[in-house]
C-alpha cells in the first residue's frame, strides 16, 4: 500500500475480542530468518508509578479509553464480572449490563449478554449516553457482532439463503438509530473487523465465485474502509488473501496493516506498507499466534494465556524493517490486550518478577516499551526456564570441563548445584552466587569429584534456585548425564587414572589416586586412602590388570606358603574377599603382571623360578582360574633382579617388558604378539637407584602406558615415548614425597 508516514497516532489496532485464547506456546520460525530465541531479558520494561494491588489477579483487560479501561473476571461464585477502572483516581465501576466485554478503543464500554443483547455505554465523567440493541429483532435472528470501533457496531446478517451474510453497521447519531449496509456482494459468507482507528478500519471478508467450471469456490479478502460514511466495503482497497478465521486478528496503523492468514494448515503473520512486505510462518507450536499490535516499525505477536504444558507464552516484538533481526520477548507472558485511542496498548500480563497490566507505547528509538500501570501484588514464582548440561560427558582428553547453564525467569537469585555419583553417592556441591549474564547462571566442572578425577558412570545433577530478595519460594530443576572415560589396568577407582598400592612395614595397604595430566612436568596425586591391614602376610604383591574379566584393574598376592590369591577391584577403590587361584607359587623369584602379550585382549603373568627360566601365564578372564598352564619362554633371566610388564610402551600391538641387571641397566623386551618377546634393547643405566618399578597403565591420559619409579631418594613417572630405543621421559611427581623408607612393596 502506498500510505505516507504521517502522524504516530495510530499506533495501535483494535481486536475484536478479548484475545482469550489458551494453545502450546513454543519456537516461532520464519521464511528467511532465525529462529525465535529462548527467554531473553526484557527490553524496555518499567515498574510504573501505580498502586502495585489495584488489579484483581484474575482480572483480564478488555478495552480502554482516554478515561479509563474495561476489565472482566470470575467471581468466586464462578459469575462473569465486567469493571470500569478510571485512570483519575483508580475507582473501580461495576457494569451491570452484560457478561461479555468488547474492545472499542475509546471511553464507550461495548457488553452483550452473550446472545443477541448488546449494550453500549458512554464512561467518560458527566456522561449519561447509553444504549441497547437486540440484533436479532433490529437485523434478524442469527445476527452476529463481529466488529466494534467506539460506539458502531458491525453485525453480519445472514440473508436467508445459502448461508450468505451481508455486513452492516448500526450505530446512533443525535438519539437516532442508525443501520447501514456495508456490503454490496451478495455471495459474501463471512465477515470480521481486525483492526481499527477512529475513522479506518480493516475488514476480513469470504465470498463465494461461481467460476466458468461451474463449480463454487470460497474467495477470501482484506478490505481497508472507513468507519464512516455509506461506502461498501468492497469500494475499499481490497486484497485476495490466504483463508482466515473468526480467530484472525490484525493491525493498522498510519504505515502498516497486519493480519493473520492460514495456508495450507499454517499459520502466517503478514505486515503490508510502504516498502515493507513481510510474510512469519509460524511454526506448530504457534498455530494460535495473534497480532497484538504494532508500534512504530515493530510488530507485537504471540499466543495469548499459557502453553499445553502450562508454561508461560511469550509475547514477542520483531523489526519489520530489518529483515535479519531476530524476535525477542517483550513479555515472559500476555493473556489479553486492550487498545487504547492514542494508539497505545494495554496488555496483561507478566515480566520475571512483575503481574500486572502493562502499557506499551513507543519508547527510546521507536522500540517499544512496556510500563506496569496496575499491579496485582502477586508474587511471581522463580522458575529455571531452560537448562544446558549434556547428557555424555568424556573426561579422557586431559583438561577437559563440562559447561552448564541454567536459565531462571529472574535474575536476582542464587544458585545451588549437586552433581551426584549415582553408584557411590560421592557429591560435588556448588554455589552460584550471581548470574554470569542476564538471568543465565554457568558452572564449568573440571572433572575432579571430593578431589580425584571423576568415576564412570550415571550421575545426577540439581539445582536450588533462591531468590535473592527473599520474595517468593525456591525453584528446582534436575537431570542425568553419563561419564565414559577409558578403562585403565591399573585403576581401582573407575575414574581411568592410575591408582598405586603400597604396602607400609606394619601390612597396612593404601591406595594413591594420580591426576592422569601432567602440569607444568609434574604428576600430582589426589590423595591416599587406606585400604586395609594384615597384608603383611604375602610376600609379593602385584597390580594384575583386569584378569577376573571386568573393566576394574586386579591384584593378586603370594603369601609366605607360596599360595597365590586373587583380589577382584570393585571398582570403588576397594576389593572384593581374596580367592585362591593356586599353590606352589614359592618357587618364583619375581611376578609381574598386567601387559597382553599375545594379544587376546586380556593381561597375561609372568614369573621367573631360581634357575633363571621366564613363565608365561596366560589370562584367561575367569575370576576363579584366571590363568591357563604355563607356558616356558627361556632362560637366563637370573640376570636381572627386576621384571616389570609395562603393557606396549614400543608402538606394537602386544605389550612389553623392561628388565633391569645387576649394574642397574634397563632392558626393554618387546612383544612379539604370539607371546613372546623380540631381541632385548638396552634402553638406560642407573636404574639401580630404584628399589621399585610399576608398570603403572596409562598415567598421563596420552593412550601410552608409564612407568612409576621409586626410592628411597625419590619417585618418578617415566612418561612413554613411544621410541623403541627411547621409550621412557621422566616426569616429577609428589607421589611418596618423603617417603622413600616408609613402604616396603608397591605395586
Amino acid at each position: 500500500m502506498a500510505t505516507r508516514r504521517t502522524t504516530r497516532r495510530r499506533l495501535g489496532a483494535s481486536v475484536a475480542a478479548v484475545l482469550a485464547v489458551t494453545v502450546g506456546a513454543g519456537v516461532l520460525a520464519s521464511p528467511g530468518a532465525a529462529a525465535a530465541p529462548a527467554p531473553a531479558p526484557m527490553t524496555g520494561v518499567t515498574a510504573g508509578t501505580a498502586d502495585e494491588a489495584d488489579l484483581a489477579v484474575g482480572s483480564e483487560v478488555v478495552s480502554t479509553g482516554d478515561t479509563g479501561f474495561l476489565t472482566s473476571r470470575t467471581d468466586d461464585s464462578g459469575n462473569r464480572v465486567l469493571e470500569w477502572h478510571k485512570y483519575a483516581d483508580g475507582s473501580v465501576l461495576p457494569i451491570s449490563a452484560g457478561v461479555v466485554g468488547y474492545d472499542s478503543s475509546s471511553d464507550v464500554v461495548v457488553t452483550s449478554d452473550g446472545g443477541s443483547t448488546v449494550f453500549l455505554r458512554d464512561m467518560k465523567d458527566g456522561a449519561t449516553w447509553s444504549a441497547s440493541y437486540d440484533l436479532a429483532a433490529e437485523f434478524k435472528p442469527g445476527a452476529k457482532l463481529v466488529g466494534v470501533v467506539g460506539d458502531n457496531l458491525f453485525v453480519k446478517v445472514p440473508t436467508g439463503s445459502g448461508g450468505y451474510q451481508e455486513l452492516w453497521q448500526l450505530t446512533q447519531v443525535d438519539g437516532v438509530v442508525k443501520k447501514t449496509k456495508r456490503s454490496s456482494n451478495s455471495y459474501s459468507m463471512d465477515f470480521k473487523v481486525i483492526a481499527s482507528t477512529s475513522d479506518v478500519m480493516l475488514v476480513l471478508s469470504s465470498n463465494r465465485v461461481f467460476p466458468s467450471s461451474s463449480t463454487f469456490r470460497t474467495e477470501y479478502w482484506k478490505t481497508r474502509t472507513t468507519v464512516g460514511g455509506d461506502a461498501a466495503i468492497e469500494s475499499g482497497s481490497r486484497k485476495a488473501i490466504a483463508p482466515w478465521t473468526q480467530a484472525s486478528t490484525g493491525a493498522y496503523t498510519a504505515d502498516y496493516e497486519a493480519w493473520v492468514e492460514y495456508r495450507a494448515g499454517v499459520t502466517e503473520l503478514l505486515v503490508d506498507g510502504t516498502f515493507v512486505h513481510r510474510m512469519y510462518a509460524m511454526d506448530s507450536s504457534m498455530s494460535g499466534a495473534v497480532i497484538v499490535g504494532v508500534t512504530r516499525d515493530t510488530l507485537l505477536y504471540g499466543v495469548p494465556g499459557k502453553a499445553a504444558d502450562g508454561t508461560p507464552s511469550p509475547l514477542y516484538a520483531r523489526s519489520v524493517t530489518d529483515p535479519t533481526a531476530a524476535p525477542y520477548i517483550l513479555l515472559e507472558r500476555f493473556s489479553s490486550v486492550a487498545h487504547a485511542p492514542d494508539g497505545g496498548l494495554l496488555v496483561r500480563g507478566a515480566t520475571a518478577s512483575t503481574d500486572g497490566l502493562f502499557r506499551i507505547w513507543e519508547g527510546t528509538g521507536g522500540l517499544p516499551s512496556a510500563t506496569l500501570v496496575p499491579g496485582t501484588g502477586r508474587v511471581l514464582p522463580l522458575k529455571a526456564t531452560e537448562s544446558k548440561v549434556p547428557t555424555a560427558v568424556s573426561l579422557e582428553t586431559a583438561g577437559a570441563t563440562v559447561p552448564m547453564e541454567w536459565t531462571l525467569s529472574r535474575a536476582n537469585a542464587t544458585v545451588d548445584l549437586t552433581l551426584t555419583h549415582t553408584a557411590t553417592g560421592r557429591k560435588l556441591t556448588a554455589h552460584l552466587d550471581r548470574p554470569v549474564s542476564g538471568s543465565r547462571f554457568a558452572f564449568v566442572w573440571d572433572g575432579v569429584l571430593e578431589g580425584g578425577s571423576a568415576p564412570n558412570g550415571a550421575y545426577t545433577w540439581q539445582i536450588t534456585a533462591t531468590p535473592a530478595d527473599g520474595v517468593g519460594g525456591t525453584a528446582t530443576a534436575q537431570g542425568s548425564f553419563q561419564v565414559s572415560r577409558q578403562a585403565n589396568p591399573h585403576d581401582f577407582t573407575d575414574n581411568g587414572s592410575t591408582d598405586v598400592l603400597a604396602r607400609d612395614a606394619s601390612g597396612v595397604l593404601w591406595r594413591d589416586d594420580l591426576f592422569d595430566w601432567p602440569s607444568d612436568s609434574k604428576m600430582a596425586t589426589a590423595g591416599r586412602t587406606r585400604i586395609g591391614t594384615g597384608w603383611q602376610v604375602y610376600n609379593q604383591i602385584e597390580a594384575v590388570g583386569n584378569v577376573a574379566g571386568s573393566p576394574t584393574g586386579d591384584v593378586v598376592a603370594r603369601d609366605t606358603s607360596g599360595a597365590l590369591w586373587m583380589y577382584q577391584g570393585r571398582g570403588d577403590g576397594a576389593f572384593a574377599a581374596r580367592v585362591k587361584v593356586g599353590a606352589g607359587w614359592q618357587i618364583y623369584q619375581k611376578l609381574t603382571g598386567g601387559s597382553d602379550l599375545d594379544g587376546d585382549g586380556r593381561p597375561d603373568l609372568l614369573a621367573t623360578d631360581a634357575s633363571g627360566v621366564l613363565w608365561l601365564y596366560r589370562g584367561t578372564g575367569g575370576s576363579t582360574a584366571p590363568f591357563a598352564a604355563r607356558v616356558r619362554l627361556g632362560g637366563g633371566w637370573q640376570i636381572y633382579n627386576q621384571i616389570t610388564a609395562v603393557g606396549d610402551i614400543a608402538g606394537t600391538a602386544a605389550g612389553d617388558l623392561v628388565a633391569r641387571d645387576t649394574s642397574g641397566v634397563l632392558w626393554m623386551y618387546q612383544g612379539n604378539g604370539a607371546g613372546n618377546f623380540t631381541a632385548r634393547v638396552r634402553i638406560g643405566s642407573g636404574w639401580k637407584a630404584f628399589s621399585h618399578l610399576v608398570g603403572a597403565g596409562d598415567v598421563t591420559a596420552d593412550g601410552r602406558p608409564d612407568l612409576v619409579a621409586h626410592g628411597p631418594n625419590g619417585t618418578y613417572v617415566y612418561r612413554s615415548t613411544g621410541s623403541t630405543t627411547a621409550p621412557f621421559s621422566r616426569l616429577t611427581t609428589d607421589l611418596f614425597a618423603g617417603e622413600g623408607a616408609t613402604f616396603d612393596d608397591i605395586a
